[in-house]
Protein backbone atom coordinates (compact mmCIF):
# COMPACT_ATOMS: atom_id res chain seq x y z
CA UNK A 1 0.00 0.00 0.00
CA UNK A 2 1.44 3.36 -1.02
CA UNK A 3 1.81 6.28 1.37
CA UNK A 4 -0.90 8.32 -0.42
CA UNK A 5 -3.36 5.44 -0.24
CA UNK A 6 -2.61 4.93 3.46
CA UNK A 7 -3.20 8.62 4.19
CA UNK A 8 -6.52 8.56 2.34
CA UNK A 9 -7.57 5.43 4.23
CA UNK A 10 -6.87 7.09 7.57
CA UNK A 11 -8.88 10.24 6.79
CA UNK A 12 -11.76 10.89 9.10
CA UNK A 13 -15.28 11.29 7.68
CA UNK A 14 -15.23 14.96 8.64
CA UNK A 15 -12.01 15.50 6.70
CA UNK A 16 -13.50 13.89 3.61
CA UNK A 17 -16.65 16.00 3.90
CA UNK A 18 -14.65 19.20 4.29
CA UNK A 19 -12.33 18.31 1.42
CA UNK A 20 -15.24 17.49 -0.86
CA UNK A 21 -17.05 20.68 0.11
CA UNK A 22 -13.97 22.77 -0.63
CA UNK A 23 -13.51 21.12 -4.03
CA UNK A 24 -17.21 21.61 -4.81
CA UNK A 25 -17.13 25.28 -3.81
CA UNK A 26 -14.03 25.92 -5.89
CA UNK A 27 -15.42 24.13 -8.93
CA UNK A 28 -18.71 26.03 -8.70
CA UNK A 29 -16.82 29.24 -9.45
CA UNK A 30 -15.67 27.80 -12.78
CA UNK A 31 -19.10 26.32 -13.49
CA UNK A 32 -20.84 29.63 -12.82
CA UNK A 33 -18.35 31.57 -14.94
CA UNK A 34 -18.75 29.08 -17.78
CA UNK A 35 -22.56 29.20 -17.54
CA UNK A 36 -22.57 33.01 -17.71
CA UNK A 37 -20.17 32.99 -20.67
CA UNK A 38 -22.22 30.37 -22.56
CA UNK A 39 -25.46 32.29 -21.98
CA UNK A 40 -23.94 35.55 -23.18
CA UNK A 41 -22.38 33.97 -26.27
CA UNK A 42 -25.52 32.06 -27.32
CA UNK A 43 -27.78 35.08 -26.87
CA UNK A 44 -25.30 37.45 -28.52
CA UNK A 45 -24.56 35.54 -31.73
CA UNK A 46 -27.61 36.87 -33.66
CA UNK A 47 -26.73 40.46 -32.74
CA UNK A 48 -23.24 40.29 -34.21
CA UNK A 49 -24.68 39.94 -37.73
CA UNK A 50 -27.71 42.21 -37.30
CA UNK A 51 -28.21 45.61 -38.89
CA UNK A 52 -30.61 48.52 -38.50
CA UNK A 53 -33.40 46.55 -40.24
CA UNK A 54 -33.20 43.73 -37.70
CA UNK A 55 -32.84 45.89 -34.55
CA UNK A 56 -34.22 49.41 -34.29
CA UNK A 57 -31.56 50.56 -31.81
CA UNK A 58 -28.70 49.88 -34.24
CA UNK A 59 -27.50 52.87 -36.31
CA UNK A 60 -26.00 50.66 -39.02
CA UNK A 61 -24.52 47.51 -37.47
CA UNK A 62 -23.67 46.15 -34.05
CA UNK A 63 -20.05 47.31 -34.00
CA UNK A 64 -20.99 50.89 -34.81
CA UNK A 65 -23.39 50.73 -31.87
CA UNK A 66 -21.09 49.16 -29.30
CA UNK A 67 -17.93 51.12 -30.20
CA UNK A 68 -18.98 54.41 -28.54
CA UNK A 69 -20.26 52.47 -25.51
CA UNK A 70 -16.92 50.72 -25.02
CA UNK A 71 -15.15 54.05 -25.33
CA UNK A 72 -17.43 55.69 -22.75
CA UNK A 73 -17.07 52.77 -20.35
CA UNK A 74 -13.28 52.77 -20.46
CA UNK A 75 -13.05 56.58 -20.42
CA UNK A 76 -15.29 56.99 -17.36
CA UNK A 77 -13.46 54.21 -15.49
CA UNK A 78 -10.09 55.72 -16.39
CA UNK A 79 -11.12 59.13 -15.06
CA UNK A 80 -12.32 57.50 -11.85
CA UNK A 81 -9.04 55.65 -11.34
CA UNK A 82 -6.94 58.74 -12.05
CA UNK A 83 -8.73 60.50 -9.21
CA UNK A 84 -9.17 57.56 -6.83
CA UNK A 85 -5.70 55.96 -6.84
CA UNK A 86 -3.68 58.83 -5.28
CA UNK A 87 -6.47 59.65 -2.81
CA UNK A 88 -6.85 56.03 -1.69
CA UNK A 89 -3.08 55.62 -1.25
CA UNK A 90 -2.92 58.85 0.76
CA UNK A 91 -5.81 57.83 3.02
CA UNK A 92 -4.34 54.35 3.51
CA UNK A 93 -0.92 55.77 4.42
CA UNK A 94 -2.45 58.24 6.84
CA UNK A 95 -4.47 55.52 8.57
CA UNK A 96 -1.61 53.02 8.70
CA UNK A 97 1.41 55.24 9.47
CA UNK A 98 0.40 58.75 10.54
CA UNK A 99 -2.90 58.80 12.42
CA UNK A 100 -3.06 57.99 16.15
CA UNK A 101 -4.36 54.50 16.88
CA UNK A 102 -7.81 55.63 18.04
CA UNK A 103 -8.30 58.01 15.12
CA UNK A 104 -7.04 55.38 12.68
CA UNK A 105 -9.62 52.85 13.89
CA UNK A 106 -12.43 55.41 13.52
CA UNK A 107 -11.32 56.43 10.03
CA UNK A 108 -10.95 52.81 8.99
CA UNK A 109 -14.49 52.10 10.16
CA UNK A 110 -15.84 55.11 8.25
CA UNK A 111 -14.06 54.06 5.06
CA UNK A 112 -15.41 50.52 5.35
CA UNK A 113 -18.89 51.91 5.99
CA UNK A 114 -18.80 53.88 2.72
CA UNK A 115 -18.54 50.59 0.82
CA UNK A 116 -22.03 49.66 2.07
CA UNK A 117 -23.71 52.76 0.63
CA UNK A 118 -26.00 51.75 -2.30
CA UNK A 119 -25.12 53.07 -5.74
CA UNK A 120 -28.53 54.75 -5.99
CA UNK A 121 -27.59 56.97 -3.07
CA UNK A 122 -24.39 57.97 -4.84
CA UNK A 123 -26.44 58.70 -7.95
CA UNK A 124 -28.84 60.92 -6.04
CA UNK A 125 -25.89 62.73 -4.44
CA UNK A 126 -24.34 63.23 -7.87
CA UNK A 127 -27.53 64.72 -9.32
CA UNK A 128 -28.68 66.80 -6.38
CA UNK A 129 -25.42 67.95 -4.79
CA UNK A 130 -22.31 67.36 -6.88
CA UNK A 131 -23.50 68.41 -10.34
CA UNK A 132 -24.90 71.82 -9.27
CA UNK A 133 -21.83 72.43 -7.09
CA UNK A 134 -19.25 71.80 -9.82
CA UNK A 135 -21.10 73.56 -12.67
CA UNK A 136 -19.63 77.01 -11.82
CA UNK A 137 -16.17 75.41 -11.70
CA UNK A 138 -16.79 73.89 -15.13
CA UNK A 139 -17.75 77.32 -16.48
CA UNK A 140 -14.54 78.80 -15.08
CA UNK A 141 -12.45 76.02 -16.62
CA UNK A 142 -14.03 76.54 -20.04
CA UNK A 143 -13.56 80.32 -19.85
CA UNK A 144 -9.93 80.17 -18.72
CA UNK A 145 -8.62 76.82 -19.95
CA UNK A 146 -10.87 76.26 -22.93
CA UNK A 147 -7.81 76.16 -25.19
CA UNK A 148 -6.98 72.76 -23.66
CA UNK A 149 -8.90 70.05 -25.59
CA UNK A 150 -10.24 68.31 -22.49
CA UNK A 151 -11.77 71.56 -21.19
CA UNK A 152 -13.14 72.82 -24.50
CA UNK A 153 -16.67 74.22 -24.50
CA UNK A 154 -19.51 74.83 -24.70
CA UNK A 155 -19.97 74.06 -21.02
CA UNK A 156 -22.86 71.95 -19.80
CA UNK A 157 -25.57 73.95 -18.04
CA UNK A 158 -26.48 71.11 -15.68
CA UNK A 159 -23.04 69.79 -14.69
CA UNK A 160 -24.09 66.23 -15.60
CA UNK A 161 -20.96 65.49 -17.63
CA UNK A 162 -18.58 62.57 -18.00
CA UNK A 163 -16.26 64.23 -15.47
CA UNK A 164 -19.04 64.37 -12.88
CA UNK A 165 -19.76 60.69 -13.51
CA UNK A 166 -16.05 59.98 -13.09
CA UNK A 167 -15.99 61.80 -9.75
CA UNK A 168 -18.97 59.79 -8.52
CA UNK A 169 -17.29 56.56 -9.64
CA UNK A 170 -14.07 57.61 -7.91
CA UNK A 171 -15.94 58.12 -4.63
CA UNK A 172 -17.62 54.73 -5.04
CA UNK A 173 -14.39 52.77 -5.64
CA UNK A 174 -12.45 54.68 -2.98
CA UNK A 175 -13.49 52.49 0.02
CA UNK A 176 -12.42 49.14 -1.43
CA UNK A 177 -9.16 50.53 -2.82
CA UNK A 178 -8.35 52.26 0.46
CA UNK A 179 -9.13 49.15 2.51
CA UNK A 180 -6.87 46.93 0.41
CA UNK A 181 -4.01 49.45 0.36
CA UNK A 182 -4.30 49.94 4.12
CA UNK A 183 -4.10 46.21 4.84
CA UNK A 184 -1.14 45.80 2.49
CA UNK A 185 0.74 48.72 4.05
CA UNK A 186 0.14 47.29 7.54
CA UNK A 187 1.77 44.03 6.43
CA UNK A 188 5.08 45.76 5.73
CA UNK A 189 7.74 44.05 7.90
CA UNK A 190 8.49 46.19 10.93
CA UNK A 191 12.18 45.29 10.54
CA UNK A 192 12.26 47.02 7.15
CA UNK A 193 10.68 50.18 8.55
CA UNK A 194 12.96 50.27 11.59
CA UNK A 195 16.03 49.66 9.44
CA UNK A 196 15.14 52.63 7.23
CA UNK A 197 14.59 54.87 10.25
CA UNK A 198 17.83 53.67 11.85
CA UNK A 199 19.72 54.72 8.72
CA UNK A 200 18.46 58.27 9.20
CA UNK A 201 15.45 58.25 6.89
CA UNK A 202 12.52 60.50 7.66
CA UNK A 203 9.07 58.98 7.97
CA UNK A 204 8.22 59.86 4.36
CA UNK A 205 11.55 58.45 3.13
CA UNK A 206 10.85 55.27 5.10
CA UNK A 207 7.44 55.00 3.44
CA UNK A 208 8.91 55.69 0.01
CA UNK A 209 11.73 53.15 0.33
CA UNK A 210 10.13 50.42 2.46
CA UNK A 211 6.33 50.61 2.49
CA UNK A 212 5.44 51.55 -1.08
CA UNK A 213 7.77 49.01 -2.75
CA UNK A 214 6.39 46.28 -0.49
CA UNK A 215 2.80 47.22 -1.29
CA UNK A 216 3.21 47.76 -5.03
CA UNK A 217 1.46 44.57 -6.07
CA UNK A 218 -1.30 45.27 -3.54
CA UNK A 219 -1.81 48.75 -4.96
CA UNK A 220 -2.15 47.27 -8.43
CA UNK A 221 -4.65 44.71 -7.14
CA UNK A 222 -6.66 47.44 -5.45
CA UNK A 223 -6.67 49.48 -8.65
CA UNK A 224 -7.89 46.47 -10.63
CA UNK A 225 -10.73 45.80 -8.19
CA UNK A 226 -11.67 49.47 -8.34
CA UNK A 227 -11.52 49.39 -12.12
CA UNK A 228 -13.76 46.32 -12.19
CA UNK A 229 -16.42 48.10 -10.18
CA UNK A 230 -16.09 51.29 -12.20
CA UNK A 231 -16.46 49.39 -15.48
CA UNK A 232 -19.63 47.62 -14.33
CA UNK A 233 -21.29 50.40 -12.34
CA UNK A 234 -24.83 50.97 -13.61
CA UNK A 235 -27.31 53.04 -11.64
CA UNK A 236 -25.06 55.86 -10.47
CA UNK A 237 -23.77 56.52 -13.99
CA UNK A 238 -27.25 56.18 -15.51
CA UNK A 239 -28.59 58.76 -13.06
CA UNK A 240 -25.73 61.26 -13.22
CA UNK A 241 -24.57 61.16 -16.82
CA UNK A 242 -26.45 63.03 -19.53
CA UNK A 243 -25.35 60.79 -22.39
CA UNK A 244 -25.67 61.35 -26.11
CA UNK A 245 -23.66 58.40 -27.40
CA UNK A 246 -20.87 60.52 -28.86
CA UNK A 247 -17.19 59.65 -28.88
CA UNK A 248 -15.38 62.62 -27.36
CA UNK A 249 -12.65 63.29 -24.82
CA UNK A 250 -14.19 66.63 -23.77
CA UNK A 251 -15.05 66.55 -20.08
CA UNK A 252 -17.33 69.53 -19.55
CA UNK A 253 -19.84 69.63 -22.39
CA UNK A 254 -23.39 68.28 -22.63
CA UNK A 255 -22.23 65.89 -25.39
CA UNK A 256 -21.08 62.84 -23.44
CA UNK A 257 -20.41 59.18 -24.24
CA UNK A 258 -22.52 56.58 -22.50
CA UNK A 259 -21.36 53.39 -20.79
CA UNK A 260 -22.35 49.81 -21.54
CA UNK A 261 -23.89 49.11 -18.14
CA UNK A 262 -25.85 52.37 -17.99
CA UNK A 263 -27.08 51.91 -21.56
CA UNK A 264 -28.34 48.39 -20.77
CA UNK A 265 -30.18 49.65 -17.68
CA UNK A 266 -31.84 52.52 -19.57
CA UNK A 267 -32.67 50.60 -22.75
CA UNK A 268 -33.60 47.12 -21.54
CA UNK A 269 -37.11 47.90 -20.17
CA UNK A 270 -38.29 48.95 -23.63
CA UNK A 271 -36.26 46.43 -25.64
CA UNK A 272 -37.93 43.69 -27.67
CA UNK A 273 -36.95 41.09 -30.24
CA UNK A 274 -33.46 41.53 -31.66
CA UNK A 275 -32.91 44.63 -29.50
CA UNK A 276 -32.67 42.33 -26.47
CA UNK A 277 -29.96 40.28 -28.17
CA UNK A 278 -28.08 43.47 -29.02
CA UNK A 279 -28.09 44.61 -25.39
CA UNK A 280 -26.98 41.17 -24.21
CA UNK A 281 -24.18 41.29 -26.79
CA UNK A 282 -23.00 44.61 -25.33
CA UNK A 283 -22.95 42.84 -21.96
CA UNK A 284 -20.71 40.18 -23.49
CA UNK A 285 -18.34 42.89 -24.70
CA UNK A 286 -18.22 44.32 -21.17
CA UNK A 287 -17.54 40.82 -19.85
CA UNK A 288 -14.61 40.46 -22.27
CA UNK A 289 -13.22 43.93 -21.47
CA UNK A 290 -13.31 43.20 -17.74
CA UNK A 291 -11.62 39.82 -18.27
CA UNK A 292 -8.87 41.36 -20.40
CA UNK A 293 -8.25 44.11 -17.84
CA UNK A 294 -7.93 41.59 -15.00
CA UNK A 295 -5.62 39.36 -17.05
CA UNK A 296 -3.44 42.33 -17.90
CA UNK A 297 -3.26 43.35 -14.24
CA UNK A 298 -2.27 39.84 -13.16
CA UNK A 299 0.49 39.92 -15.78
CA UNK A 300 1.76 43.23 -14.37
CA UNK A 301 1.73 41.84 -10.83
CA UNK A 302 3.64 38.73 -11.89
CA UNK A 303 6.21 40.84 -13.76
CA UNK A 304 6.79 43.11 -10.75
CA UNK A 305 6.72 40.38 -8.11
CA UNK A 306 10.49 40.24 -7.88
CA UNK A 307 10.57 43.94 -6.98
CA UNK A 308 8.03 43.60 -4.18
CA UNK A 309 8.69 42.57 -0.61
CA UNK A 310 5.54 40.48 -0.69
CA UNK A 311 7.42 37.46 -1.99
Amino acid sequence: MSTTTAIKAKQRPGDRVFSGSAVFAGSMILVTLAAVAIFLIVQSLPAFFADSEDASILPTNFWAYVGPLVFGTVWAATLALIMAIPVSIGIALFISHYAPRRLASVLGYIVDLLAAVPSVVFGLWGIGVLAPAVQPLYSWLVDNLGWFPLFAGPVSGTGRTILTAGIVLAVMVLPIMTAICREVFLQTPVLHEEAALALGATRWEMIRTAVLPFGRSGIISAAVLGLGRALGETMAVAMVLSASGAVTFQLLTSVNPSTIAANIALSFPEAYGMNVNVLIATGLILFIVTFVVNAFARWIVSRRKEFSGAN
